[in-house]
């Protein structure tokens, strides 16, 4: 009779352990659904709509992930689950990658944009193209003084690309200066322009050594 009770006893306690893993399994699917559920959601955002809440979306695919591993381990035959895991932690990571590179890319644009904006003045429309057909000769001389202005009070500031840029719009505006010349530019505004761009060449020439030096430091560093 003590012995039936010990047996009935082992039984039960390995009949709760079974129940107990079979809900931890359970858990640990349905915790592994919700994490790919919550990943496939993020990877069909729009890259603008992901930038503007990309804060949330990562503490949130974080706390995700954690939950889905947490109970993994109760899983006796775990593999297809950790395959789901992986898919989903790689299409997580490919989404974040193009998203991130998408962002350096509008980075860059709006940080060309504000230097083309800065150097020309306020008469200069970014269209895109270098043509500068808005430079004429009455306006001509200030794009110039606000170009050149700017460069001296931020020349300790530029970076190599930004100085590739400065010269790039240079010589657009110098290349509509030989328009603006056959169009009645007068001699005074000549002789201004001509002291400008004698101001600008050693600055340009320096300047761009200097920081184009001091990143090929830091890139060794």
């Amino acid at each position: 009779m003590k012995t039936i009770k010990i047996t009935i006893g082992i039984c039960s306690l390995a009949l709760l352990f079974t129940s107990c893993n079979d809900g931890k399994e359970q858990m640990a699917k349905e915790n592994i659904d919700e994490y790919t559920s919550y990943v496939d959601s993020v990877a069909s955002l729009e890259y603008a709509e992901a930038q503007s809440n990309w804060e949330k979306i990562e503490d949130g695919y974080k706390n995700h992930k954690s939950i889905a591993t947490t109970n993994l381990n109760h899983v006796k035959e775990n593999e297809a689950l950790k395959k789901d895991i992986d898919e989903a932690t790689l299409k997580y990571e490919t989404y974040k990658t193009e998203l991130l590179a998408e962002k350096e890319k509008e980075d860059a644009r709006i940080g060309k944009s504000n230097l083309r904006k800065a150097l020309l003045g306020s008469d200069y429309n970014d269209t895109g193209d270098m043509n500068f057909d808005w430079i004429n000769k009455d306006n001509i001389l200030s794009v110039y003084q606000t170009f050149v202005h700017t460069v001296e009070n931020n020349k300790d500031s530029y970076s190599r690309e930004e100085w590739d840029e400065i010269k790039l719009l240079y010589e657009a505006i110098d290349t509509r200066k030989n328009t603006v010349e056959k169009e009645g530019l007068t001699s005074s505004d000549n002789r201004e322009i001509a002291a400008l761009k004698l101001k600008f060449a050693p600055m340009y020439t320096f300047n761009r050594m200097g920081a184009k030096s001091e990143e090929n430091a830091k890139a060794k560093e």
